[in-house]
């Protein structure tokens, strides 16, 4: 066992201080003293550590002091074998899992609702996915987890896959068989690879569904910047001991920055002690807020806050309690039309709105009279804004047609048309409401018109979009000729 109570980086970096190092090094702001605004704006604490790679702070492409005992004790803390810093976001811990377990021409089984940067990761290395689209809830309209049959017949009809990829939780808070689906795919050799974005706690919370490695995964990607504490863009690799760490490693080098921020860094080393000191606690008193709000939005009618009722012990095999998902379609509003009401009319930030849900997310961080004045600010919505629900839609999910691999249609001949003649051709870009980042169109998938449809009402209901290259997504890039 490790102490849990250390924090080599923060203490490497709080001697760096004491010691008074004069920098002739990167970066040119020199502890802040080279730019007044900035240390005015960001303060002399935070500029003062801000430091480039140096002997006593370990290097994170090659560490073998500070980072590397960070490194171990994160791994300890979080059940795995090994444990990578990450400071370029999920983004680059989910691409670094796909890129050391599969290569060109390898199949890898995965649901369709992952978010962008896995299909990014395949555009980047060729392999060749194969879906389970997932089964949807009719009454919510949000795509669920893995259901066993799915997994089984994909298994069976996809020998020769390599790996099976994993969303647990998903955004909203619907959770898979982790250990099941685990199981039967290592009974198949397959490599077991989760996003757990959205499950930092799970290692860590009292009565939460298992966390990725405590169900015997070989890989997670852990977003410690969500529901961890740590800073925006810090982020956990997760390996078990089947994994070969050191090629791993080399992978990560192959993308990630060889100037890693000591900003973030010691905000992954900070937050880890915090989770392994009070973890338990912190995530108790989260569940303590969510079930309250959940029991007080239901009771002001029409909106939905759903939970553990979801659970059919299959597609939806478990439920984050921390999660405050919220429906509201009875509304006669779209989730983002809610999302902007309760930013602009009420000073309220919730994490996204979709088509029909909301999600707000909390954390320990947050205060009683702050989720009090939530609640109220949905009642006065209702109030206010409640309109009929006719011509709503009502899923966030639309099953693809896949034509050709993502890297072979994002790297194709294209041509860009406009956005109602694509009815059939091939799209070589992604088109995706963001957050969450799960795209409607990915590269390789055939347009078609109820893809143009949901397009079109996502931006009338005020969804921002993101991927495709022209801006207004008024046209979309296309293979040419197909």
């Amino acid at each position: 066992m490790m102490d849990q109570t250390r924090a080599p980086l923060q203490e490497a970096l709080l001697q760096m201080k004491q010691d008074r190092l004069v920098p002739f090094d990167v970066p040119g702001h020199k502890r802040g003293k080279g730019n007044a605004d900035l240390t005015a704006f960001l303060g002399e604490q935070c500029l003062s550590v801000d430091v480039n790679s140096m002997k006593p702070l370990d290097n994170l492409c090659h560490p073998v002091s500070v980072i590397k005992e960070a490194e171990q004790l994160a791994a300890e803390a979080f059940g795995a074998a090994h444990a990578f810093f990450m400071v370029g976001g999920t983004t680059s811990s989910v691409q670094a899992m796909l890129l050391s377990s599969v290569k060109s021409g390898d199949e890898i089984i995965l649901p369709r609702n992952v978010h962008q940067s896995v299909i990014n990761a395949l555009v980047l290395c060729g392999a060749i996915p194969v879906y389970i689209n997932p089964q949807t809830h009719k009454r919510l309209g949000i795509s669920l987890g893995m259901s066993m049959e799915d997994v089984r017949r994909t298994l069976a009809a996809h020998p020769g896959a390599k790996a099976i990829f994993i969303n647990n939780p998903t955004y909203y808070g619907i959770c898979s068989d982790l250990r099941q689906i685990t199981k039967i795919a290592h009974e198949y050799g397959l490599r077991v690879l989760v996003d757990e974005a959205h499950g930092t706690h799970f290692s860590f919370g009292r009565n939460m569904p298992p966390s990725a490695m405590a169900a015997g995964a070989d890989m997670a990607a852990v977003s410690m910047h969500k529901s961890g504490g740590s800073l925006t863009q810090s982020s956990l690799l997760l390996c078990s001991k089947a994994v070969n760490a050191d090629y791993v490693r080399q992978v990560i080098n192959l993308t990630q920055t060889t100037s890693g921020s000591y900003l973030l860094l010691s905000s992954l080393d900070i937050s880890r002690r915090n989770l392994a000191l009070h973890g338990p606690d912190i995530f108790e008193k989260v569940q303590r807020y969510a079930n309250y709000a959940r029991q007080e939005i239901n009771s002001l009618g029409d909106y939905y806050a759903y939970g553990k009722e979801l659970i059919n012990g299959d597609s939806i095999f478990d439920f984050d309690t921390t999660k405050l998902s919220v429906n509201t379609l009875s509304l006669g509003l779209a989730g983002i039309e809610v999302y902007d009401l309760l930013r602009d009319e009420y000073d309220i930030q919730i994490e996204f709105g979709d088509l029909g849900n909301v999600l707000a997310y909390l954390s320990v961080g947050d205060k009683s009279k702050h989720i009090e004045r939530l609640i109220s600010a949905l009642g006065e919505i209702r109030r206010r804004y409640k309109r009929d629900n006719h011509g709503m839609l009502d899923h966030e999910y639309i099953s693809p047609e896949v034509a050709t691999s993502p890297q072979q249609a994002f790297y194709a001949e294209k041509e860009s048309i406009p956005l109602e003649r694509c009815i059939g051709r091939v799209c070589s870009e992604f088109v995706m409401c963001y957050p969450p980042g799960i795209p409607i169109l990915a590269p390789g998938e055939r347009v078609t018109r109820e893809i143009i449809d949901y397009i079109q009402y996502a931006q009338q209901k005020g969804c921002f979009l993101t991927g495709p290259e022209c801006m207004d997504a008024s046209r979309l890039n296309v293979l040419k000729g197909v």
